[in-house]
């Protein structure tokens, strides 16, 4: 399960209502909270966030979270 896949589940919110509401596919979505390697476009996660009615930051955040700056 991705990390999207994750936040979606915590919140309880079904991905076929976030399918109905963003105009992404069932399959899309089901790809983008199973598939590790599938990659969430900007756009795709802004979408969500307002479908879900959460700030499109603290997704990104959530979603991003093991993301780190290499060290220099």
């Amino acid at each position: 399960m991705t990390k999207l896949g994750e936040y979606l589940d915590k919140k309880a919110v079904k991905k076929s209502q976030i399918s109905r509401r963003t105009g992404l596919s069932k399959q899309r979505m089901s790809e983008l909270t199973t598939n590790e390697t599938s990659k969430l476009r900007a756009d795709e996660l802004y979408l969500i966030a307002l479908a879900i009615e959460v700030d499109p930051c603290d997704l990104l955040q959530y979603v991003c979270s093991e993301l780190k700056l290499p060290k220099a």
